[in-house]
């Protein structure tokens, strides 16, 4: 089936075609039956030449020897031919047959009147006509089939690019895993040991007891947690119940979302922190990822008041909005100690930088700031549904990993091919494309696109050379068939015919034949020279004929008048 753009230019071509043809053979001597006749078979043929192209070919070139309207399908079915002509030597086979089918017909039609002339003007015409379309057709179709297939090599090189992309961003992590494992494990599972002996000792009061059990408990959480990120690093995956490798179903029910809030609390306050929670507003659920953001908030909001306000009270206050969850976290100021300083606190300053990503992220907004009694305020604004930018609602851990991954100079697949070539050759590696090195088949379309080039080009000189010599033969022929009015007027009737034949060319030629028809009736017993003139006639469809009769040796007569061209 044939899209509807492709229908519609058929149907016009075939319109148009049928008009052109029946308008052309209605100037000759067929009647408007004929034409009608002529038009319709036109438009008949032009949509049957995509599926026979080399039959319609034939057929136009010979139905256009009789019938000269069918003249304008020839060079559309030459095209058509061309473009599907599956080889070289079918193509050449097809093109030398119409081309000889065409100048024999023209030669037996006119073969009175035949002159080397008129063989090398009809076999310009038909190599015009016929084997030009055809060449730009094949090129066409050459071109079409070579970028096809470049498409789809630029498609293979994007995709081996983006599994070579993956490949790197895994061993990345494979490598962070690893490190992290090395560094942050040994030191947790230190602190495990050393806690969870100091909670046995027996010279510890109840006070710092409990205080000891939450140190333990925190470091047994984070390395659950360390374990949990270290196996996202390492698989690429995150499990399903967002819990990592050996973390008791408690702590992932508990260190998720607002559900885990009140755990933060209850820990704060085993810690001697003075913290207060309220919720306000009817609960709503959240996305996943904006849950877990409501978590970080708080954690994030309590370990910044324990570190630079210590025992200063904390309140947590969790509002739902009609549109949104407001997560909000602020803490008076800490008294100071005796000393009159505080303790050094070393901070990274990386916590509020990734809380407002991972904001960012699910569509909400982190604001930090100074309160009023010199205490500090953390607040979220996180929307109850998943934003245009996360619309499967990635996992937390992944979002954070996403926005942190460094830049890559690898493209992924819906770059383009230029930005493929700019970003691999940067000068200190290869190119993306190794143009010595190409897959068979593109080398075998660019190598057969090449021998199609080599050989239009060469077909097209040698039809520029021919149409320079059947110019000079058509010139020559001219000479033989025109003279100018003025040289008309200059011959008087009485003259010999020996005096005025030297004056006038010798009208052998094709040019002169069919001048007779129409023309007055020749004197009796005389013979006649007919020559066309060297300017126009009163319409595009008429020319201008001198004639010049002799009889007994003398011009009798010299008649001008005009006949269809």
């Amino acid at each position: 089936m044939w899209p509807v753009r492709r229908a519609v230019g058929e149907v016009l071509l075939a319109l148009v075609l049928a008009v052109s043809t029946a308008g052309i053979e209605s100037l000759g001597d067929g009647g408007p039956v004929r034409s009608a006749a002529v038009g319709l078979a036109a438009g008949l043929l032009s949509p049957l030449r995509r599926v026979l192209p080399l039959t319609v070919l034939l057929a136009a070139v010979v139905c256009s020897a009789p019938l000269d309207g069918l003249a304008p399908l020839v060079p559309v079915a030459a095209w058509s031919a061309g473009r599907r002509s599956t080889g070289p030597g079918r193509a050449v086979g097809t093109f030398t047959s119409a081309v000889a089918l065409g100048l024999g017909l023209d030669a037996f039609k006119d073969s009175p009147g035949l002159s080397l002339s008129s063989m090398v003007f009809f076999t310009m015409w038909l190599l015009i006509t016929i084997v030009v379309p055809g060449i730009v057709g094949g090129y066409w179709y050459q071109r079409d089939a070579l970028a096809d297939l470049l498409e789809q090599y630029r498609v293979q090189i994007l995709r081996e690019r983006a599994m070579v992309a993956e490949q790197a961003r895994l061993r990345e992590r494979q490598r962070i895993a690893q490190d992290m494992h090395d560094s942050l494990g040994h030191q947790l599972a230190l602190i495990s040991v050393h806690t969870g002996a100091l909670e046995v000792d027996r010279e510890l009061t109840g006070r710092r007891r409990e205080t000891v059990a939450v140190l333990r408990e925190a470091s047994v959480t984070a390395m659950h947690e360390l374990r949990e990120v270290v196996g996202l690093l390492r698989e690429g995956t995150e499990p399903a119940d967002g819990a990592g490798p050996g973390a008791p179903a408690a702590v992932s029910r508990t260190r998720r979302g607002v559900a885990g809030v009140e755990g933060l609390a209850e820990a704060s306050r085993a810690a001697g922190a003075a913290v207060t929670l309220r919720h306000t507003g009817e609960r709503r659920p959240l996305p996943p990822a904006a849950d877990h953001t409501a978590y970080r908030v708080v954690q994030e909001g309590l370990t910044n008041a324990h570190k630079h306000a210590p025992g200063a009270p904390v309140a947590i206050e969790l509002r739902y909005e009609p549109d949104s969850l407001v997560v909000e976290v602020a803490n008076g100021p800490g008294p100071v100690p005796a000393g009159g300083g505080r303790p050094e606190v070393v901070s990274g300053g990386q916590g509020l930088t990734g809380l407002g990503e991972r904001a960012r992220l699910v569509g909400g907004m982190i604001h930090t700031g100074p309160r009023p009694d010199g205490g500090f305020r953390l607040a979220g604004v996180l929307p109850y549904t998943v934003s245009e930018s996360d619309p499967a609602g990635p996992s937390p851990l992944r979002e954070a990993r996403e926005t942190r991954r460094s830049p890559t100079t690898f493209v992924g697949p819906a770059g383009d091919f230029g930005e493929q070539t700019r970003a691999g050759s940067s000068g200190e590696g290869d190119p993306v494309i190794d143009w010595n090195d190409l897959p068979k088949e593109l080398s075998k379309a660019m190598s057969k696109r090449s021998k199609g080039c080599g050989i239009a080009a060469l077909i097209i000189l040698v039809l520029v050379i021919a149409a320079g010599v059947g110019g000079y033969f058509l010139l020559k022929e001219g000479d033989k068939a025109m003279i100018e009015p003025k040289k008309y007027d200059a011959i008087k009737v009485g003259s010999t015919e020996e005096e005025v034949r030297k004056q006038l060319p010798q009208g052998d030629t094709f040019l002169t034949k069919g001048l007779d028809e129409g023309a007055p009736p020749i004197p009796a017993g005389a013979s006649c020279l007919s020559l066309t003139s060297t300017e126009m006639g009163s319409s595009w469809d008429k020319s201008p004929v001198f004639r010049f009769c002799f009889k007994d040796g003398r011009l009798i007569e010299k008649k001008s008048f005009e006949v269809k061209s």
